[in-house]
């Protein structure tokens, strides 16, 4: 075994997982080399290909804004001239890397004269980068552990309830995982478990996936510094390496994505330096709610991983590989250290969990059978002890994907739909959302460039100001009336049930009534329970 090998990865003592069992049977029953994986891998692909593009079509729900608001805005407004640049553009925290994907989209749409606003592109899009991801998985299962565990990892993988809801989702954290499974593939691969199967080349594409990922989100360092601190010792020749390959890339890398941001902002903008001085030198991300410092571990990631948690736990202790699992631990423990939290900022340590779920399923479907558990289940021998687990992750993880996928809190998508195609039929002059910011999408979904306001939230530089969104909360009736004196009246009106009613008066006095009424929530989340979204029109005088 390598110093590499052994430097990143160590050993593991179970029976037929480890690297010197999967040696031994290859040599004992002819594996077939690398390249006979290349049909089969195409296979997978396929099926993931197939399987993330009918995740696509699942996914009507409504999440986090930055999928809306910090991707698809910024991409219409760069293809078509409008649309909406929230306050991180005007500071210069964000990088128009990662807009520029759905950009490139948009742009042959519009050639193609495909540009309608219920054509789910950018998700089905970021679903193919998804299944991309989904390969690399398998692929890096098998070269840590085994093709066994790697079907597996699979399985767990697209099984879980939050992959599901979350990869197919125009978020940079989707993109960021999937280049974070990509890059470790091709480090590990260099690292020397693999080096009879993979180019010695494979380091230097590690590096530039990896600078890829820090350009589209900084905060990815944080897992490559913890892979590069850990490795640069088993490395010869450390200073050719950090300077004519890390330096290089990463310069190269930076210097284009600088090049992309000085030609957009119209002035040089360093997005690295900017989010990293907002989010974790003054603490900026705080404005928008804090968590105890032990979310990601009691609450968050177990959330996320679901009942996959027992068997990820069971995985990384029957494995041993210590380096990925502190890896895990590593990036929860960083993220922990930042007072705003929220689940999309740890999706890309999601899969390596359920990868040790993978093993330990693996593990499980080796377990030698009594004769009456022998049978066949998924074209494979197994126990009982197996069969139950899949079904009763199935049971556990599909409900709920379906759920979060096609019901809670779909309002914010039904309504934009409604909308564009309300404003498609020349019905709507302009739209007012008296709702919490950014509860819905703008123009990237309703593609009408229409006169629309909603409620600011852009953090104040006075401490103890409110936003125009708190104002509004705190005093629905009053902030409403206020306003109705400074604005003309738009023709149409979208706002949450629980605020409705304490608004009923205004509405009908200014000549308000309501139209149209969609479903969106059964239970509430951070505020009061919003069980549906109401569309208000002015009538005619």
């Amino acid at each position: 075994m390598s110093l590499r090998h052994q430097l990143f990865m160590g050993t593991s003592k179970t029976e037929n997982l480890n690297l010197k069992s999967r040696k031994h049977q290859r040599d004992k029953k002819g594996e077939a080399p690398y390249y006979a994986f290349f049909s089969l891998e195409k296979r997978i692909f396929a099926f993931c290909l197939a399987f993330r593009a009918l995740n696509s079509l699942l996914v009507q729900t409504y999440f986090n804004p930055d999928e809306h608001w910090q991707a698809l805005e910024v991409a219409h407004q760069m293809v078509f001239g409008y649309g909406h640049l929230t306050w991180e553009w005007k500071k210069g925290i964000r990088s128009y890397l990662h807009p520029l994907v759905f950009a490139l989209l948009y742009k042959v749409m519009a050639i193609l004269r495909l540009d309608t606003p219920w054509f789910m592109a950018p998700r089905f899009m970021q679903s193919m980068i998804s299944s991309v991801g989904d390969l690399y998985l398998y692929k890096l299962s098998r070269i840590v552990f085994s093709h066994r565990v790697a079907k597996f990892a699979l399985f767990s993988q697209l099984s879980n309830w939050f992959m599901f809801f979350c990869m197919p989702r125009t978020l940079s954290n989707s993109l960021e995982t999937v280049l974070t499974i990509i890059g470790l593939y091709y480090w590990i691969s260099f690292l020397g478990i693999s080096k009879h199967y993979v180019p010695f080349t494979s380091r230097k594409i590690a590096l530039f996936i990896s600078a890829l990922a820090c350009a589209i989100r900084p905060t990815s360092a944080i897992i490559w510094i913890y892979v590069g601190i850990f490795d640069i010792l088993g490395i010869q020749k450390k200073l050719r390496f950090l300077f004519l390959e890390v330096l290089f890339i990463g310069i190269f890398v930076f210097a284009l994505t600088c090049l992309l941001d000085w030609w957009m902002y119209g002035s040089w903008t360093f997005v690295a330096i900017n989010f990293i001085r907002f989010n974790f030198f003054s603490s900026g991300g705080d404005y928008y709610g804090t968590h105890v410092w032990h979310w990601y571990f009691s609450q968050g990631f177990p959330a996320m991983i679901f009942t996959f948690l027992p068997y990820s736990l069971l995985g990384i202790f029957k494995s041993k590989e210590w380096r990925l699992s502190g890896l895990i631990a590593w990036v929860l423990g960083i993220y922990s250290m930042l007072g705003h939290k929220e689940f999309r900022f740890v999706l890309p340590v999601l899969p390596i969990s359920l990868m040790f779920s993978g093993y330990s399923l693996a593990a499980l479907s080796q377990s030698k059978p009594s004769r009456r558990e022998k049978g066949r289940f998924l074209g494979m021998r197994c126990t009982s002890r197996i069969q139950l687990s899949i079904l009763f992750l199935i049971a556990t993880n599909i409900p709920m994907a379906l759920y979060m996928s096609l019901v809670h809190q779909r309002g914010s998508e039904d309504v934009m739909y409604y909308l564009s195609k309300e404003a498609k039929d020349g019905k709507i002059k302009s739209i007012l959302f008296l709702m919490p910011c950014h509860s819905t999408a703008y123009y990237s979904s309703l593609h009408h460039n229409l006169p629309m306001r909603f409620l600011d939230c852009s953090p104040s530089h006075t401490k103890g100001v409110l936003d125009e969104s708190d104002q509004f909360m705190a005093n629905p009736a009053g902030f409403v009336s206020e306003m109705f004196q400074h604005i003309s009246l738009p023709s149409h009106i979208v706002v949450f049930d629980s605020q409705e009613k304490k608004l009923e008066e205004i509405l009908t006095l200014f000549s308000f009534r309501e139209e149209k009424r969609f479903f969106h929530a059964h239970f509430k989340v951070d505020r009061d329970l919003q069980a549906s979204i109401a569309v208000y029109v002015l009538n005619a005088s």
